[in-house]
């Protein structure tokens, strides 16, 4: 008797088995940076176990708290205004071809910039501080959520936008009940994607700032201490990942529940 392709496909396993392979992945990076740092076969590289026992210190440290409560309000207001501007534009063009065709080359000439390049320049404009890196977030941030939304606006079955405007729904009821909740998916995943990529600019930012709080300027006075100060430098870094990882978790977790029906359809759900 053959055994069902959906059967035989790693997405049908529990989720437990799934969880115990990442899990073991992750020991087994850890063992190897052990391995590595005990060796001396990585400059400067400490061992993964006085890594995380810094990392545990410095969760009980005010000072390192401070920087990482800093860190972490720029990224989500940077990450929530984002959102806010992008899921209204990518609705709006999605909506109207037209208009997306008349601002696509605009905006293929911006989405290519590196957001780290412009950190000089919005330096200048708006200063160092908080706002300089919300700016930042935000301009990164920005482009996986609205082209996210655009590609959920092109999904949307054509057939069931006609069939309530046959019956008389207005377009922005359409919009409402079919367009929005069909684009959810696609807008979710797109807020997904920009959580990382909103980690990742506010943490550069501050290392190239290298002034004022944040665990990028933690991590940028660890690496130009006399001697480098690399366990602190590693241990800042672990708890960028573990705070990525969290949020993601979260949120795949959150698409999971929210999306079945989509999760359903597109075999997805890994």
């Amino acid at each position: 008797m053959n055994t069902p392709a959906l059967a035989r496909s790693p997405l049908a396993r529990p989720r437990s088995y799934r969880w115990a392979r990442r899990v073991t992945g992750a020991l087994a990076f850890i063992a190897l940076v052990e391995l590595a740092g005990r060796a001396g076969l990585a400059e400067f590289m400490p061992p993964a176990s006085e890594i995380l026992q810094r990392a545990g210190a410095l969760l009980l440290d005010p000072a390192f708290r401070a920087h990482a409560g800093t860190s972490m309000l720029a990224w989500a207001i940077g990450l929530a205004i984002a959102a806010l501007v992008a899921v209204p534009l990518g609705v709006l063009f999605g909506s109207f071809p037209l208009l997306d065709a008349a601002t696509r080359a605009i905006m293929e000439f911006l989405r290519p910039i590196p957001s780290v390049a412009l950190i000089p320049l919005v330096a200048l404009l708006i200063g160092t501080g908080l706002q300089h890196r919300i700016a930042l977030v935000i301009y990164a941030a920005v482009w996986p959520i609205l082209y996210n939304t655009m590609y959920g606006m092109h999904d949307v079955d054509p057939v069931a936008k006609e069939s309530l405007r046959s019956y008389g729904f207005s377009r922005p009821a359409v919009l409402w009940w079919v367009s929005l909740p069909s684009a959810a998916p696609f807008i979710m995943t797109g807020f997904r994607l920009a959580t990382g990529v909103a980690l990742i600019l506010t943490v550069s930012t501050e290392i190239v700032a290298g002034r004022g709080e944040g665990i990028g300027v933690f991590i940028y006075f660890a690496g130009i201490a006399v001697p480098a100060r690399m366990d602190d430098i590693l241990a800042g870094v672990v708890w960028v990942g573990l705070f990525g990882v969290l949020v993601n978790a979260l949120l795949v977790a959150a698409e999971r529940r929210l999306f079945r029906w989509h999760l359903a359809r597109t075999g997805g759900g890994a």
